[in-house]
């Protein structure tokens, strides 16, 4: 636990995939002392990326939390998948952040799933600094990585340090070090120490301008920011170098800006400097307002709890990680105290729950020397004990409740059905199902009785092929599994107006109920159903029967769609009027009548099935462009522009996912392995007449 909580800084590290992120990780825990070797990607030897399938892949999957000290500060880092598959872990992570470090490729630049992350930083109002990284690459570009950050994310970047050449050793002008704009000074990383020693000199001649140029645009944001700064520049003085940093930190703090440095993760280049600006500029829990939520109890008034070990215990479910000996849940403490051997309540699951063991987390494991007693207010740590909590819930004290705003995950997009190959192991693959989903929120499995099947979803094809290979490998289950489909979803076309009844005999009673409702499509048509009550209050019908008939349209919403049952969306259903006797009209009845509406308003008004529609970008040479745009037009996508960046073109496309399978695979094949592509989901869009025709009605 950190002794003084103003130098506690809970940050994450975000990226589009491959843009060095893990090995940002690495070299700062090596260079901070709390590792004696630096492990690779390449060779699979990094801390964070411990699981097999992630040393084989190369890539994070599971986000991983680790702890060090750099100067006076403490930080509890969490390094973050890049792939839009495992979005999940990013939105979890940034859910309980302070602040964050937004990486990107010297090379690439500001690519399809950087937008992605950076809009979820900007949802939970997460300050963050960016680390330009890879600049020792060929084709590495600072000023354009730079200016690309504010049109493409509506950032505010503020440069403090700027690179000393671009590029690896045999280009003219190679990559050799950075300028600190605030201290003015050069300084070059011996690369006999793995970065650990660092070289400070005055700028030489030839720097000198440009680094004065990069400096005055720095310090004209520092006047915006500050007016004692902007005094001292009107009366013609100095600055001092501490009133420039206070002022970035507010501007970081308050999201005015973004400070940029750079460097070369890979040959610690620029990584201390990093360290010093995490503490320099990102918040500690201290900076960040109170935490939000309401009394349970009374769901109407709200309650705030401050990041002080004084107030009562408050703290965040983020993620949960299944083991045998009892499963660690991870937890963002955000008030009072969390003991060993305590009581805590889960109000989200009206349940108390045991706290038998603290832990502190290493990459995704407990540490092993890391059992404690106590944390307070601001920490991040594992707990054993919990039961019943699930993914973003809140624990709490028992005596002084409070449920926190949980967290919102994205839907899944793609489907495949699986079995297993004999009885025997059928109740151990529910069990290991049933894991995975607390283990992973965007992860999906329900059984079909029908068919003898289970049905699993997730976020896209890489997602279900690691849930395949844990089955088979980490679980050593022997299951079948057929080939992916996509999640539709069902919506309508046009507006209708019909009345729903019922009019049946049931022994000598004549059930009687007559309902009028008006259905018409939602702009948006991804959106929740909508269902209102709009029954004149003079209409001679009682509360009961016209609860029951709301609850029955919908319960049939949810139910689905007319065409396959898929999940009805971007419709809005009004109950305008109603009618009842006094014999024969009970609850049963208007419910019969509210189900009758549903499906003639639905038939009516014309189902239409949607489709999940991709935001592609393909990163690829000049060359090989026109047999990718070719290929991206066989697959019904729509290009929505180009643009060049250095040698590469890169092209973004609206494509729908069902022609999208493969697409990894197919675009380096037509590229000479050159190309690389990237996804995340868009919207949703109408299928294909043929599609729609394939399902029953």
């Amino acid at each position: 636990m950190a002794s003084d909580i103003s130098k506690l800084r809970n940050i994450g590290i975000i990226a589009h995939i491959d843009a060095g992120k893990t090995t940002v990780t690495e070299r700062m825990l090596y260079l901070s002392g709390a590792k004696h070797r630096v492990g690779r990607v390449d060779h699979g030897t990094t801390d964070t990326d411990d699981d097999p399938e992630e040393q084989e892949r190369g890539i994070t999957i599971f986000s991983a939390c680790v702890k060090f000290n750099w100067g006076d500060f403490n930080i509890n880092l969490l390094d973050t998948p890049g792939h839009v598959d495992f979005t999940a872990e990013v939105e979890r992570c940034l859910r309980v952040l302070d602040g964050a470090v937004t990486v990107f490729s010297a090379r690439e630049g500001v690519e399809a799933q950087s937008e992605t992350v950076w809009r979820q930083a900007d949802r939970y109002n997460v300050p963050r600094i960016v680390f330009i990284n890879k600049m020792d690459r060929e084709g590495a570009n600072f000023e354009a990585v730079f200016n690309d950050i504010a049109p493409r994310l509506g950032g505010k970047p503020v440069a403090v340090e700027l690179p000393v050449g671009e590029g690896p050793a045999h280009v003219d002008n190679p990559f050799r070090g950075v300028i600190d704009l605030v201290e003015m000074k050069f300084l070059q990383f011996d690369p006999e120490t793995d970065g650990k020693e660092i070289k400070e000199t005055d700028l030489p001649e030839e720097l000198l301008d440009e680094a004065q140029l990069w400096r005055e645009q720095m310090l004209e944001a520092v006047y915006e920011l500050s007016e004692e700064a902007m005094t001292l520049a009107m009366d013609e003085k100095e600055v001092p170098n501490e009133m420039i940093i206070a002022a970035l930190r507010d501007g970081c703090l308050t999201q005015k800006i973004q400070p940029v440095l750079c460097g070369s993760a890979l040959h610690g280049i620029g990584v201390q400097p990093l360290m010093t600006a995490v503490g320099n500029y990102l918040p500690s829990p201290l900076d960040r307002p109170p935490v939000e939520g309401f009394d349970p109890k009374k769901p109407d008034k709200t309650r705030s709890r401050k990041p002080d070990p004084k107030e009562p215990f408050c703290g965040l479910v983020f993620k949960i990680l299944p083991a045998k000996t009892g499963d660690n849940y991870w937890i963002r403490i955000y008030s009072g105290q969390i003991k060993q051997n305590s009581r805590v309540q889960c109000p989200n699951r009206e349940k108390k729950e045991n706290i038998a063991q603290l832990w502190q987390i290493h990459a995704s494991k407990k540490d092993r020397d890391g059992q404690i007693e106590t944390l307070a207010a601001g920490d991040i740590c594992c707990v054993i004990g919990p039961r019943f909590a699930i993914t973003g819930d809140t624990i709490c004290d028992t005596k002084d409740a409070i449920e926190l705003p949980s967290i919102k995950f994205a839907e899944t997009v793609i489907s495949m059905a699986i079995e297993p190959e004999n009885t025997g192991d059928r109740k151990k693959l529910e069990e290991t199902l049933e894991m995975l989903r607390r283990q992973d929120p965007t992860f999906r499995a329900v059984e079909n009785e029908e068919i003898g099947q289970t049905i699993i979803s997730g976020m896209g094809e890489l997602h279900l092929e690691v849930i395949q290979h844990r089955l088979t490998r980490d679980f050593g289950l022997n299951v079948k599994f057929y080939k992916p489909r996509v999640n539709y979803r069902e919506t309508i076309g046009g507006s209708a107006d019909v009345v729903g009844q019922c009019n049946r005999q049931q022994g000598a009673t004549q059930m009687f109920a007559r309902l009028s409702v008006k259905v018409s499509p939602l702009e948006d048509s991804s959106a929740p159903v909508l269902v209102f009550d709009r029954i004149p209050p003079e209409t001679v019908i009682t509360n009961a029967l016209r609860t029951a008939a709301i609850e029955e349209l919908r319960e049939r919403a949810e139910g689905g769609g007319m065409i396959a049952g898929f999940p009805l969306s971007g419709v809005k259903l009004e109950v305008y009027d109603a009618e009842m006797h006094e014999e024969g009209s009970d609850e049963i009845a208007f419910r019969i009548a509210a189900g009758d509406a549903f499906d003639r308003a639905l038939t009516e008004a014309g189902p239409v099935l949607l489709e999940p529609v991709m935001k592609v970008e393909v990163t690829t040479p000049e060359d090989f462009m026109g047999e990718i745009v070719s290929d991206l037009h066989q697959r019904r996508a729509t290009v929505a522009g180009n643009e060049s960046r250095g040698a590469m073109t890169v092209i973004t496309a609206h494509a729908p996912l069902k022609e999208m399978f493969g697409y990894e695979s197919a675009v380096r094949s037509l590229s000479q392995g050159r190309a690389g592509s990237s996804m995340e989901p868009l919207n949703y869009q109408p299928a294909p007449k043929e599609d729609a025709d394939s399902f029953q009605f």
